[in-house]
């Protein structure tokens, strides 16, 4: 799993608190999906999932107003990639996460580390 570290700052610190905050739910699913203890994963995949949902949508808000503010020359490619990231974690299927939560949150897991990875480790 990937773990923040200062080196993945961007030096803007309320967009460096945000994609830490990404990177502890990445955490918080990769945990859950570890704990040999939890045996109904659902409730807590859909949490999770829900959480993501929700705070991928504020944070990129965020970004895109900075963006926007400080005429980042490559604003609408970006957005795109964010678009594209709302979309992807916004088709949840509960059926899906019924039948197989862990399954369904390793999926999610590795688009959240691939996006992670292209997007905040190496920004465009």
């Amino acid at each position: 799993m990937i773990k923040w570290d200062s080196k993945y700052e961007l030096g803007i610190p309320h967009i460096d608190e945000q994609h830490q905050k990404l990177f502890q739910i990445a955490d918080e699913a990769f945990r859950t999906l570890r704990d040999p203890f939890l045996v109904d994963k659902y409730d807590k995949v859909v949490n999770v999932i829900e959480e993501l949902q929700e705070y991928a949508v504020y944070h990129f808000r965020a970004e895109e107003q900075y963006m926007q503010e400080t005429r980042y020359p490559r604003f609408l490619s970006h957005k795109v990639e964010h678009d594209d990231f709302i979309k992807e974690v916004s088709n949840i299927n509960l059926r899906a996460v019924d039948e197989d939560p862990e399954g369904y949150l390793v999926n999610i897991l590795d688009f959240v580390v691939g996006w992670i990875s292209n997007h905040i480790l190496i920004p465009t």
